[in-house]
């Protein structure tokens, strides 16, 4: 599978499953959703202290899993992330990049004051996953 065609799948299908790696060395697994920006880079909100999270610091590569609802087409994409700020005022650019998702994967929000104090006490921060090889089997459905 063409890497470019894994992305194309990630734009048209934002819930996945993101696949990070355990101190031991196995798998965590963690449903998500997610936007695939323009650059190619695909963002996702998370908590910090959570179980990915903690091993994305620790070892930057991941895996994004991606499937058809029909169930008959997936797409894996592979590469490394990046983690911004944890979100710690109303305007930092961790909080800002957290909106520029938030709208890119569900349009406005009915009170941005709000959404921006919550991902402050949720401590929430924007993985920047950058896939570089993919795998999988895709077709028109």
């Amino acid at each position: 599978m063409e890497l470019s065609q894994a992305i194309e799948a990630a734009k048209a299908h934002p819930l996945g499953v993101l696949v990070t790696q355990k101190h031991d060395g196995r798998p965590q697994l963690s449903n998500i959703t997610h936007s695939v920006g323009d650059d190619g880079v695909i963002r996702i909100s998370v908590t910090d202290g959570r179980a990915k999270t903690r091993n994305l610091r620790r070892d930057p590569r991941a895996s994004l899993y991606v499937g058809r609802p029909d169930g008959w087409a997936y797409a894996v994409l592979e590469g490394t992330t990046t983690l911004s700020a944890v979100a710690t005022s109303p305007h930092d650019e961790a909080v800002d990049e957290l909106v520029a998702l938030y709208r890119a994967v569900r349009g406005e929000h009915p009170d941005w004051d709000e959404y921006r104090a919550v991902m402050i006490k949720d401590g929430r921060l924007v993985v920047r996953f950058t896939p570089d090889r993919a795998y999988g089997m895709w077709s028109a459905s």
